[in-house]
């Protein structure tokens, strides 16, 4: 064989290889593609029976629903037996037709004789019930059967259900039939075993329950059949006995085929003209769009949807909120607005430190989660407060039923690490349309009855009412409070929290925390009264007494230096400065071993009165720090122009050190900013030995976190000596 011919050959073989495997991997695609058609319209079909057969279900509970809201009634009890027809036609009869759509009812006295009757909305003449009673007798004997059984059933016994419903063909139509006892809904009335009055509802299993159903699914040319339809998807609805009554039958979604059918031609095409191209191209376009699509996935996600539990964040919660007011307003309907907080959240903070308060949180989110419907709409708003959106509640009651199961829920142990934590929780609702449908003004509305729940002794909710909208006298009994409290010295108080050099070791000095120690509320955030004060001009009272406090701790400690928050307000003061050197005087302490820190906000005032203050402090030795920086709109300018002596880095920042390369960036931005400005910086909220490294390795000077001490008493900070261990164990 001539050299051409075997490389004819070899070459024949090789394109022989590459050409079977090629049409064996088109077959497999090919044959891939039909049993995955096959597979994606069978899972398709599968849950569309199933969401019928659930929709179907569902009727039947909507219609056991409706009957109980009537059956269920003192006055029911006592009008059918005086019987009353006018009222019975009101309240049992024609009611339930214009409201809930039933086709017949029926009420029979104690002899299972009709005493009134209603069809298709008109109330006719009760021996009409002849028309019906052969079909509807076997469901009646049943229904006196377990009344029997009940009233002879000790009190121990489980009861049963005292209703009888079931998919029966009346009046020649196949139909949702259900029968109750009207019994009453209170102890006033005493009712023998055995004399109960009944209440017959029927209910046409027709286009319009249908078209519900339909409607809820999305499903196709849904209608009812006598037999199984040829074409199409079917299911057959079926009474208590198994016997088949029809067919509810829809026009089948086949999501596999129609893909089949729309991409065919462009698959065929591509793989003739280009597989190896095309399939190499595809290869990197799709790596390089699904990296795309999850980053844009993430940074979706992430502004919408808290990083701590995966709820929706504040800015989904107010969007999620104005679209079910706008709702409220088309469909008639109601929604209701739950806002909550946990009881001994601060607690657990300062007892087993921030990590344990944030795994609180997370299981506190999951069990909100796991407790509403799936068109609810839970949010995290911030700290240890959630919002609760009820979507299409029929009442008040909906709420509160829900709000009791959740304080149920909340009130079972949490496990965090090795210790098992109870907290509780408090609930205040707020229901549109009845209390208004503009967004902020219900969750205020919400806001105003967690503060009553929480007045009321917490651990319990609280439905909003027109006499709570008195937000003034909310500020001033938290005034009155404060004033006691300030007065009596006894529940307001300072603690310390150590801050440490960058060795970890070295105390450099301590910030000053205001906790008070509410009575009726609890432990309360400096947050919400720190707020309250300043609204009602007592700020002033409350910071000199802080100041007091603090210098007088300073004078007796050996810290080198003890850090202040002031507010805003109290810098707007002309006399803040000279009023603080007095107070310095009066306890011993020399003003450099003062820091006051201050919000970003007080530089972007740039008030004439705040500039001199801050002036004035800085130059008789008192040093500033900028608390919180990097959460505001603070400049370089700002930081120049009033000579800022340290920087605080927001513990926001801290938290994700390790875990977000974006916050990194950031935190090693401000380190070295302050370095380039020749100002120290503190880092707070260190929880972890991971962001202690890294803030060290950056070049941060100070540290304050719960890593190294939580905020202590001043018997427990002492001297300033204690070491971290120490600190944190106490």
């Amino acid at each position: 064989m001539t050299l051409q011919a075997r490389h004819n050959e070899l070459t024949h073989q090789v394109t022989s290889t590459v050409l079977a495997v090629g049409f064996l991997c088109l077959a497999l695609v090919v044959g891939f593609g039909f049993f995955a058609t096959q597979q994606a319209d069978g899972e398709a079909l599968k849950k569309q029976k199933t969401f019928v057969a659930n929709g179907l279900a569902q009727q039947i509970q909507n219609v056991q629903r409706e009957q109980e809201s009537i059956a269920v009634w003192d006055d029911a009890v006592v009008k059918a037996k005086e019987r009353d027809d006018p009222w019975m036609r009101d309240n049992l009869g024609e009611w339930m037709h214009e409201y809930y759509g039933h086709d017949r009812i029926y009420v029979l006295d104690e002899y299972d004789a009709p005493i009134h009757a209603m069809h298709d909305g008109k109330t006719v003449e009760p021996p009409l019930y002849g028309e019906d009673q052969g079909a509807l007798a076997p469901y009646v004997e049943r229904l006196r059967r377990i009344l029997a059984e009940a009233a002879k059933a000790e009190s121990d016994e489980a009861t049963p259900k005292l209703i009888v419903s079931d998919l029966a063909v009346v009046a020649g139509q196949p139909t949702i039939l259900s029968i109750m006892p009207i019994v009453p809904s209170t102890d006033q009335i005493a009712q023998e075993p055995g004399s109960e009055y009944l209440h017959v509802t029927v209910k046409y299993l027709d286009g319009e329950v249908i078209g519900k159903i339909a409607e809820q699914y999305q499903l196709a040319d849904a209608r009812l059949a006598t037999d199984r339809p040829e074409a199409g998807a079917a299911i057959p609805f079926e009474n208590a006995e198994g016997t088949a009554l029809g067919y509810i039958a829809w026009q089948q979604d086949r999501p596999g085929l129609t893909l089949i059918r729309k991409t065919s031609p462009a698959l065929i095409g591509g793989a003739i003209m280009a597989m190896g191209v095309l399939v190499f191209l595809l290869r990197r376009l799709r790596r390089a769009s699904s990296q795309l699509q999850r980053s844009q996935d993430q940074a979706q996600y992430l502004a919408f949807h808290d990083t701590l539990t995966g709820l929706p964040n504040r800015a989904l919660f107010e969007d999620r909120l104005k679209r079910a007011l706008v709702a409220v307003k088309r469909d008639k309907d109601r929604i209701a607005l739950l806002y909550l907080d946990l009881d001994r959240f601060k607690h657990v903070n300062d007892t087993f430190g921030h990590p344990a308060g944030d795994e609180l949180v997370r299981q506190t989110a999951l069990r909100l989660d796991q407790a509403v419907r799936e068109v609810d709409t839970v949010a995290r708003l911030g700290g240890d407060e959630f919002a609760i959106i009820l979507v299409g509640i029929k009442d008040v009651r909906t709420a509160e039923d829900v709000s009791g199961q959740l304080l149920g829920d909340l009130s079972r142990p949490f496990q965090l690490a090795d210790d098992q934590v109870f907290v509780g929780a408090s609930i205040g609702i707020a229901i549109s349309p009845d209390f208004g449908a503009d967004p902020d003004d219900l969750l205020r509305k919400a806001d105003i009855a967690l503060y009553e729940a929480k007045r009321g002794g917490r651990g319990r909710y609280q439905v909003f009412a027109g006499d709570m909208d008195d937000l003034l006298l909310r500020r001033r009994t938290v005034e009155s409070d404060l004033r006691t409290a300030l007065t009596t010295g006894d529940q307001i108080k300072l603690l310390y929290q150590p801050i440490y050099g960058a060795d970890c070791e070295t105390v450099l000095g301590a910030e000053a925390l205001i906790r008070w120690d509410h009575p009726v509320h609890g432990a309360l955030s400096p947050s919400h009264f720190v707020g309250i004060a300043e609204e009602r001009g007592m700020i002033g009272l409350l910071g000199g007494w802080v100041l007091r406090e603090a210098c007088s701790f300073a004078a007796a400690s050996d810290l080198p230096w003890l850090a202040v928050n002031v507010s805003p307000l109290q810098l707007r003061d002309e006399n803040f400065a000279s009023d603080l050197f007095a107070i310095m005087e009066t306890a011993g302490v020399e003003p450099r071993r003062i820091q006051l820190e201050i919000t970003e906000g007080v530089l972007l005032e740039n008030t004439p009165a705040t500039t001199a203050v801050l002036k004035e402090l800085r130059g008789r030795g008192v040093r500033i720090a900028l608390d919180d920086f990097g959460t505001g709109y603070s400049s370089v300018n700002y930081l120049r122009r009033y000579s800022i002596d340290k920087l605080k880095i927001d513990r926001s920042f801290v938290r994700q050190l390790g875990s977000s390369d974006e916050s990194t960036a950031i935190v090693k931005a401000l380190v070295d900013l302050a370095a380039a400005l020749g100002i120290q910086v503190t880092a707070e909220g260190v929880e972890t030995v991971q962001q202690r490294d890294a803030l060290v390795a950056m070049g941060c000077q100070e540290l304050q976190g719960f890593l190294l001490s939580p905020p202590l008493s001043r018997s427990q900070i002492g001297t300033g000596t204690a070491e971290p261990e120490q600190a944190l164990a106490g």
